[in-house]
């Protein structure tokens, strides 16, 4: 068996906060929206990256309030979340021109969400030809952009965009 080390997860895994935490109020309140990846946030919802991608590119879209369910937000914030999935599309599109996207969200424990009390929607940059056989034999994903790098790509587009009908 082939053993791949990856020390820079025992942060994670050995945090007790992350266990009572929810990541995506941490995010939305945070003085410093770098130390949590985020992207943009307005009054209802936020874009941050996903610390542990399928993919470069790979963004999480939540609203600010703490709702379990999308069948528990209110309108405005379902059609904010909807308008910053549109924006993150076209910047993602501008920057890293995937051939797809998987858009998706696992709402409740039982459908494999992460964090089951604050629902939120995935967004995966897709390209022909990026699964490959470590995913399919070794059970480990290939990211190939450090985050800092894919932040520092998008960032500056959703600043710009700031809630407009498209991104500049």
């Amino acid at each position: 068996m082939q053993r791949l080390y990856t020390p820079w997860r025992m942060q994670y895994l050995t945090d007790e906060s992350r266990r009572t935490a929810c990541i995506f109020c941490a995010a939305a309140e945070a003085d410093d929206p770098r130390r949590h990846w985020v992207l943009h946030r307005d009054a209802d919802n936020l874009a941050m990256l996903n610390l542990y991608p399928y993919s470069s590119g790979h963004i999480m879209i939540a609203p600010r309030r703490h709702w379990a369910r999308p069948q528990d937000a209110d309108l405005r914030a379902l059609q904010g979340l909807t308008h910053l999935m549109q924006a993150a599309l076209r910047i993602l599109d501008q920057v890293y021109a995937p051939q797809g996207y998987n858009l998706g969200m696992n709402v409740g424990r039982a459908a494999g969400a992460g964090f089951a009390d604050h629902y939120h929607l995935h967004i995966v940059p897709r390209w022909e030809g990026d699964t490959n056989f470590m995913t399919t034999v070794a059970e480990t994903r290939l990211v190939p952009e450090d985050l800092s790098v894919t932040y520092e790509k998008l960032r500056p587009l959703f600043e710009s965009w700031a809630g407009e009908d498209s991104p500049r």
